[in-house]
């Protein structure tokens, strides 16, 4: 009896953990969707033109405490990476006005992308949480979603391995 309860038990929480796996990792999101992202300062940012590169993109918002708790971490990985290639996209939902202001206090040194009517968000598979972010392969491969705050050695790691030079090292 305390075997079948305990199976019971263990298919259930088998069960529960696959329905939240389908619910917040779209399946069909293989590659980076081919979107245009409009900037705080007007450009364009179509995604396709970044292959060659690691994109990192981070879905955040202005009232997120863990956004606000990585903004350094993405600000220290940008500023060490980005002359290696290393781009990242933070996308939010929020009013300009807020968003102008978080970048100014937080001076975030990468591009933020409005994204008001929630095109992009739905593209990278109806995010629905904040910080949402993609590490995207310079192939266009999503290599890794992470819903909640990133871990920084582990996307460090993954993003010096994807580096042009990083690249060569492990081939040559």
């Amino acid at each position: 009896m305390k075997v079948k309860v305990y199976l019971t038990g263990l298919f259930a929480l088998i069960i529960t953990g696959a329905l939240v796996y389908a619910w917040l990792t779209p399946a069909s999101l293989v590659h980076a969707p081919a979107i245009t992202l409009k900037t705080l300062k007007g450009e364009s940012i179509e995604l396709a033109r970044l292959r060659g590169k690691p994109v990192l993109v981070t879905f955040w918002a202005t009232s997120c405490p863990g956004c606000i708790k990585e903004m350094p971490h993405l600000t220290e990985l940008y500023r060490e990476l980005s002359p290696e290639g290393l781009e990242i996209i933070g996308i939010t939902q929020d009013r300009p006005d807020r968003v102008i202001a978080m970048v100014k206090a937080k001076q975030l040194p990468y591009r933020i992308a409005l994204d008001i009517a929630g095109t992009a968000s739905q593209a990278f598979g109806n995010v629905r949480l904040t910080p949402t972010s993609f590490l995207i392969a310079p192939d266009g491969r999503i290599l890794h979603r992470k819903t909640g705050e990133l871990d920084m050695q582990k996307i460090h790691a993954l993003i010096e391995s994807l580096l042009p030079a990083q690249t060569a090292n492990l081939t040559g």
